[in-house]
């Protein structure tokens, strides 16, 4: 069973996760989500234990307070299928002042808008 953790304070690591689900079972994993940015917890992890303890864990610990913080402890749902980026959408950049950029989204002249005079040489 994989279980989704949340408002975990800043200061826990996979350790003291790991630490407080194994009083309930056998925990398989235990991982604390990082911001890939700035490398700091971001609140929330997930804890890989079988169903019986698993359930017993998500019955014991939701809304516990751990470490000064009220956790939410629950089954964890499959991820859903975020769009990918389409880069194609316009928005965004422009040509600032005097260069005749659109300021993104779709310009006059069709070139796709954002990058300046009409005869930029694109590539």
């Amino acid at each position: 069973m994989n279980i989704y953790v949340s408002g975990l304070s800043f200061k826990l690591n996979d350790a003291d996760l790991r630490q407080l689900f194994e009083e309930y079972g056998e925990v398989s994993s235990a991982k604390i989500i990082m911001d890939k940015f700035t490398g700091r917890s971001r609140g929330f992890g997930f804890v890989e234990m079988n169903d019986e303890d698993g359930q017993k864990a998500i019955d014991a610990l939701n809304e516990a307070e751990v470490d000064g913080k009220v956790i939410g402890v629950s089954v964890a749902r499959p991820r859903e299928e975020r769009p990918r980026n389409n880069f194609n959408r316009g928005g965004g950049g422009g040509g600032g002042f005097n260069k005749g950029g659109s300021g993104g989204g779709r310009n006059n002249d069709r070139d796709g808008g954002g990058y300046g005079k009409k005869n930029f040489n694109r590539w």
